[in-house]
């Protein structure tokens, strides 16, 4: 594997502060009234080519730090990264000069036929060496170090070698990339596979390095009752911050210190002030432990 890619690449790094995620909806309230916000994040598959919105995101580049969240890479796939759609982002990367770049430890693409859903991985000796050969290529071709997200999961492989933490620690360890820790997912995935969220976050923060965790994301998500009873958490990221979700982010802050910290909603977009204000609750997180962990470090 080759050395982290983690030089000062962009021309406008990404602040330690809460940003909002960036969707069509409001790009014309974004680009007419220059609202406060830290920073904007969006999905890269989104303004690949050359026309109207990618040339808002152009727009919106002037003013504010961007980070590109990707969703179509398939860092898992055994067939490795699709090249044509790598040259894209790498391209979108030169032009938009993002903050940082991020995917998820998943799977979406095999066979040629690419699908619409982050698929789930084992956590194996084997799928480690094809996620960490695809994030090395990946990190070659963009020059820089990327985020790998923690996902949601709804199920787990009796036969995994690995704890999802201890797969991600040894990624960072082999690849040199970093993780994107999702505070929503680790809630969705501990409610769905019978753990509790607490522990399933300290596992998290225990075995990847704090320095490698470079985002935080925050999201809503929905529960489904089945005919059985059972409680399905699903990420859809279509509603408020929940409590729980909260309790996390307060956690890995105390914990990490302040990091670039997201606010995701993708479904039943609301208006941009409901964002901002979520954005507003974990900026007043982040301002909380900032003081009292410079004094512990002084």
């Amino acid at each position: 594997m080759t050395a982290p890619h983690d030089a000062a690449h962009a021309a406008a790094p990404i602040p330690a502060e809460a940003g909002i995620g960036l969707r069509f909806a409001h790009h014309h309230l974004v680009l007419s009234e220059r609202p406060e916000v830290a920073w904007f994040e969006v999905h890269p598959e989104n303004y690949l080519g050359f026309g109207v919105v990618a040339g808002d995101l152009q727009d919106i580049r002037r003013d504010y730090p961007i980070s590109l969240h990707a969703t179509g890479l398939s860092l898992g796939s055994a067939e490795g990264l699709d090249p044509e759609h790598v040259a894209a982002i790498a391209e979108l990367c030169r032009r938009i000069e993002p903050g940082l770049v991020s995917d998820h430890l998943s799977w979406s693409a095999a066979g040629g036929a690419h699908l619409p859903d982050l698929l789930p991985m084992p956590y194996d000796d084997e799928a480690l060496a094809c996620v960490a050969r695809n994030v090395d290529r990946l990190q070659t071709a963009l020059g820089r170090r990327i985020l790998v997200e923690n996902p949601s999961c709804y199920l787990a492989f009796t036969d995994g070698a690995l704890a999802e933490a201890e797969f991600l620690g040894e990624l960072v360890r082999v690849s040199g990339c970093g993780v994107l820790l999702d505070v929503n997912n680790v809630a969705v995935s501990a409610g769905n596979l019978g753990e509790a969220p607490a522990d399933r976050l300290r596992a998290l923060l225990d075995q990847v390095p704090a320095a490698a965790i470079g985002e935080i994301h925050l999201a809503g998500h929905a529960v489904r009752t089945l005919d059985d009873g059972t409680l399905l958490r699903i990420d859809d990221h279509g509603s408020p911050v929940n409590p729980q979700v909260w309790s996390l982010f307060v956690t890995a802050v105390r914990r990490l210190g302040p990091r670039p910290s997201l606010i995701e909603w993708d479904t039943d977009i609301p208006a941009f002030e409901v964002l901002r204000a979520e954005a507003d609750a974990a900026q007043s997180i982040l301002d909380r432990f900032a003081p009292e962990l410079a004094r512990a470090a002084g």
